[in-house]
């Protein structure tokens, strides 16, 4: 930090790459305070909410269950357990669809809840958690299924985890929240400003850093405030910071937000724990301080419903697992048709392929566009060339390279250009003239290259399975030898000596080949 920075009591910040301005749309939904969503008829829950393997079901289906109460269970190291968001009876646990790009369905537990919302039994609060054992705050919320609420759901406690071999300097919490019409984070921050604040000193004691640098853009400057104001009441300014940003999309992106506050670089396919640096977001730090200070598993999350076609858009508390089609209910309704039903913002949400999805721990936002907002899109022309993509890419890639690779579907030449550091933020295609729809070829790409993935490990597993098999029966053949010439050893050595022990095997011999001719001479006898 340079001496001006350091007279002037301001942080040093870095620009990153790229980025564009977006109008942000915020006032649609963060005037009002957060509301709480009453109980929907039916709760489905996905039993895969997060990153890594899916949890494994406790419950069948008939089962009675309380509100907090595990219903799957962790099936590996990188995976988080599911708990019920109320009380009720299991009616099902079946396929069913979840918010996907692609549309798709995946197990869920579907609940019809009581009405009474009664409460399992939970594990005590841990108020003393400086003076208990690192392992056993990890475990706890472990147990609570926290994960990145800002999108990508990566479990909380592995996060928290980075192991001896890397020391970490620097924890940033992502106040961000760059993605257009999303104001839940916002909102978050502007009325539980002390709630996550408490949730940062437990991530700080846990990985023991030197300091904290909380983001926030300065189109929040309420957040900011209250954030500021909460931290002024505590005794962690000596390392903690609240420190407002540009607003420029997507500075909410953890690569982008990690240049901009400390100016380090991720390294390609790298992760910030490379660099001494763990990103969570405001939401995540809130869950973490319910689990250690209340002992309360991960089983709402505060959701922006918003969009012109939305009657009234609001930030809403819901319980995981609650439908698309009750939050809009909730608000009303609409006040016209939507073109389009949004799970995410407007950049790097997907469309809903029907309003039955439920709500997941990573779903900050449900956005219903109208045709004003989402018309039509051009038809896509020919590639230019005029490198304005490579222009905006935060990422520092060169998407039109990308684009001719992924079109052409010569999978091994698009990863040499780093497809999987793009964070399909959008900017590309925002700014692209041609209006060639970039990101949905780069998610193409992906999807192919992680069939082919796992394709090459079925075979390779399939390679290995074959391999181990041909030396079991090897081995075997040769321990079945290794028996033969044992037992024919020890007959050899209970067999009479000299002539006399000739005679008596040739005598056994000629005895066969008698028994053998006569049998033949009866089997003729018996064909005539």
């Amino acid at each position: 930090m340079s001496i001006v920075h350091l007279l002037s009591g301001k942080r040093r910040l870095w620009k990153f790459h790229g980025g564009i301005h977006v109008p942000d749309e915020k006032a649609l939904s963060n005037a009002c305070a957060i509301a709480t969503m009453p109980l929907p008829k039916r709760l489905v829950i996905p039993l895969q909410q997060h990153i890594g393997a899916p949890a494994r079901p406790l419950i069948k289906v008939g089962d009675g269950v309380l509100k907090g109460q595990t219903i799957a269970e962790p099936s590996g190291f990188i995976s988080a357990p599911v708990h019920a968001s109320s009380s009720g009876t299991v009616v099902a646990i079946e396929s069913h669809p979840v918010a996907h790009p692609s549309g798709l369905s995946a197990v869920c537990a579907i609940i019809e809840p009581d009405g009474k919302d009664a409460w399992s039994e939970l594990p005590p609060p841990l108020p003393d958690y400086p003076q208990l054992d690192p392992a056993l705050i990890r475990e706890r919320i472990r147990w609570a299924g926290v994960v990145g609420m800002g999108g990508a759901a990566f479990p909380t406690a592995v996060k928290l985890s980075p192991g001896i071999e890397r020391t970490i300097q620097t924890l940033v919490i992502n106040g961000a929240e760059c993605e257009p019409y999303i104001t839940c984070d916002d909102r978050l921050m502007r009325e539980r400003a002390a709630h996550i604040l408490e949730g940062v000193r437990i991530m700080h004691h846990l990985l023991g850093v030197a300091e904290v640098l909380i983001g926030i853009e300065d189109n929040k400057p309420e957040a900011i405030a209250a954030m500021r104001l909460a931290l002024a009441d505590t005794d962690m300014g000596s390392y903690t910071e609240v420190v407002s940003i540009p607003t420029l999309y997507p500075s909410g992106g953890e690569k982008q937000l990690i240049r901009i506050l400390t100016g380090k670089e991720v390294p390609t396919k790298g992760i910030p724990a490379q660099v001494g640096i763990v990103c969570q977001n405001v939401g995540s730090a809130a869950a973490v301080a319910d689990a250690v200070l209340e002992g309360k598993p991960l089983i709402s999350r505060v959701i922006t419903v918003t969009g012109r076609a939305i009657k009234h858009p609001r930030n809403l508390e819901v319980p995981i697992g609650t439908r698309a089609e009750d939050l809009i209910a909730h608000c009303d309704g609409y006040q016209e048709a939507p073109r389009k039903l949004v799970c995410g913002g407007p950049m790097m949400g997907f469309e809903l392929k029907q309003p039955s999805v439920p709500v997941t721990k990573s779903t900050n936002c449900l956005l219903a566009l109208t045709a004003v907002e989402s018309p039509d899109p051009e038809p896509a022309l020919a590639c230019i060339r005029c490198g304005r993509c490579a222009e905006a890419c935060p990422a520092k890639l060169l998407p039109q390279q990308m684009y001719w690779y992924a079109r052409s579907k010569d999978l091994d030449r698009i990863q040499d250009y780093n497809l999987f550091d793009c964070i399909e933020c959008g900017c590309c295609a925002q700014v692209c003239p041609s209006h060639i729809p970039l990101v949905q070829y780069y998610r193409y790409a992906k999807t192919e290259i992680w069939a082919r993935e796992q394709e090459r490990k079925k075979s390779e597993l399939a390679r290995t399975r074959h391999a181990a098999r041909q030396a079991r029966l090897e081995r075997q053949e040769k321990e079945r030898q290794a028996r033969l010439r044992k037992q024919k050893a020890a007959l050899a050595a209970k067999q009479p000596d000299g002539a006399e022990g000739a005679d008596t095997k040739k005598a056994a011999i000629e005895a066969a080949r008698q028994r053998a001719a006569a049998k033949k001479a009866a089997t003729q006898t018996q064909a005539t």
